[in-house]
C-alpha cells in the first residue's frame, strides 16, 4: 500500500511539473511564433490585400501595396517607403523558407515598386 501511494505521489509529482513547464514554454513560443504573420495580416500602416505576397506576377504584387500604402490613413511615412517597407519585411522574416522563384517575384516587385512610383 504504501509502495502504491509513494508511486502515485512521484506520478502526480512528474505531471504537474511537466505540465507545467510545457505549457509555459508552448505559451511563450505561440506567443512569439507569429508575430510576423499578425503584422503582414493587421498592420498599422497598411491594409493589405489577403494574399498579396502569393500573387503571380511582380506587377500585380507592387500595385496591389501602392493601391494600399495610398489609401491608408494611419502611415507614419510616405506611401512608397510604406511599401517597400512592408515587401521588404516579407521577404526578411521568410528568410531562407520562401521559395527561389518567389524571392525573385518579390525582389522584381521591389523593382517594379520604384517604377509605379517614378522613382527610377
Amino acid at each position: 500500500m504504501a509502495a502504491r501511494k509513494t508511486a502515485a505521489r512521484n506520478s502526480a509529482r512528474k505531471k504537474s511539473t511537466s505540465g507545467t513547464a510545457r505549457r509555459k514554454r508552448g505559451a511563450k513560443k505561440a506567443a512569439s511564433k507569429r508575430w510576423s504573420q499578425r503584422v503582414t495580416k493587421e498592420s498599422d500602416a497598411l491594409d493589405l490585400q489577403r494574399g498579396v505576397f502569393k500573387l503571380t506576377s511582380a506587377k500585380k504584387i507592387a500595385a496591389s501595396l501602392k493601391a494600399s500604402a495610398e489609401h491608408s490613413t494611419r502611415r507614419k511615412s510616405g506611401a512608397y517607403r510604406s511599401a517597400l517597407s512592408m515587401l521588404t519585411f516579407y521577404i526578411n522574416r521568410a528568410g531562407k523558407t520562401l521559395p527561389k522563384t518567389q524571392r525573385s517575384r518579390l525582389e522584381r516587385a521591389k523593382v517594379e515598386l520604384r517604377h509605379q512610383f517614378g522613382r527610377d
